[in-house]
């Protein structure tokens, strides 16, 4: 029997391919060094989306924005028992108040929702008024100003925008599976979304960003680096950040938000120290786990980015939730379009009733 479903093919796909062999992500037939820092995230949902959704507006931006705007009517419902949940919780459980439905409209809505709710839920969480959205802004752009209630530096825009595309899709992860399996049963949109929400707010696959922040201020300087994380795995700890089920060499997407990190400036952080707890922890791996391919994950400059960019790290997921949820909606249109009901077959290992006297 196969654990983990590892190496089973459950789905034939044009959207997205992910050679862990030569650490290469394509994305409909463009790599993610064509797209990375390039394309914005508007292009990428559009690329996406084509063939799979009808009616998708000439002007995807100008129609993103109008969604945002849509949306926000829905911040009303924030109260205090959703406050005081993480912001993932309460998000999701804004987004669950959505249309089920199929077309255009309601995927543009499913595609602003966790921008525009993640960014009212952290403001709301710190004591502020949320911010209504911008429709002229880019996505990127107005997710920042929403969040912070300033408008954004052009570098800073672009950042998260590279950060929006370079998870934009991945093949077929727990969380588009999640989302697939939903989608076969024709169940609609907003279902399929909050399947895919939920298996990414799991710490063995969206959920993990987060805790690289809390690593890093554990390790403080360079030269503790080293010690610190022959400690943690001395005591049997995941070392976080690094290791991918998929990657044998290092994960492209680390690559492509290294470089957006760089492109802030020195002023916005820590990348030099990063890079140090970096090189510390692949030579540990290397002497500790010769026998394993653990390189660099997107997780680690994940974190390192949003960081830069002001988000709290209890919604580092959240922020994974604005970019994944366009290949979702992709994924989940081309299986309704093209696929079978999702039912594999399980193997019962259990008892057996025993026979009448």
């Amino acid at each position: 029997m196969t654990n983990g479903l590892e190496n089973v093919v459950a789905a034939e796909t044009v959207l997205s391919d992910v050679d862990g062999q030569a650490g290469r992500l394509i994305i409909r037939g463009r790599s993610l060094d064509e797209l990375a820092g390039r394309a914005s995230f508007e292009d990428v949902v559009a690329l996406l989306l084509e063939g799979f959704v009808d009616g998708l507006p000439a002007d995807l931006p100008a129609a993103l924005g109008r969604a945002r705007a849509e949306v926000f009517a829905e911040v009303s419902a924030l109260d205090a028992g959703l406050l005081a949940r993480s912001p993932i919780e309460a998000m999701r459980a804004l987004l669950a108040r959505l249309a089920d439905d199929e077309d255009a409209a309601t995927a543009l809505r499913l595609i602003a929702a966790p921008a525009v709710f993640t960014a009212a839920v952290v403001r709301a969480q710190a004591g502020h008024a949320p911010m209504a959205p911008d429709p002229a802004l880019s996505h990127a752009a107005d997710v920042l100003r929403m969040l912070r209630g300033a408008p954004a530096s052009e570098p800073e825009a672009r950042a998260l925008d590279a950060y929006l595309v370079t998870v934009c899709d991945h093949g077929l992860n727990a969380s588009t599976f999640a989302a697939r399996a939903v989608a076969s049963t024709r169940a609609g949109l907003t279902s399929a979304v909050l399947a895919g929400l939920g298996a990414l707010k799991g710490p063995l696959h969206g959920g993990a960003p987060g805790p690289i922040i809390g690593m890093l201020d554990e390790i403080g300087a360079p030269e503790n680096a080293r010690p610190w994380i022959e400690a943690q795995l001395d005591q049997g700890e995941r070392l976080m950040g690094f290791g991918h089920r998929v990657y044998k060499v290092r994960d492209p997407r680390a690559d492509a938000l290294k470089a957006a990190v760089r492109q802030l400036g020195a002023r916005h952080g820590r990348l030099e120290f990063a890079e140090a707890v970096e090189a510390a922890a692949l030579a540990v791996l290397k002497d500790r786990k010769p026998d394993r391919a653990l390189q660099t994950n997107v997780e680690f400059y994940t974190a390192l980015l949003l960081e830069a960019l002001a988000f709290p790290p209890d919604a580092f997921t959240c922020v994974f939730a604005m970019g994944r949820v366009a290949g979702w909606i992709a994924h989940a249109r081309e299986q309704a379009l093209g696929g079978r009901l999702i039912r594999p077959q399980s193997v019962y290992v259990g008892p057996r009733p025993r026979r009448a006297a």
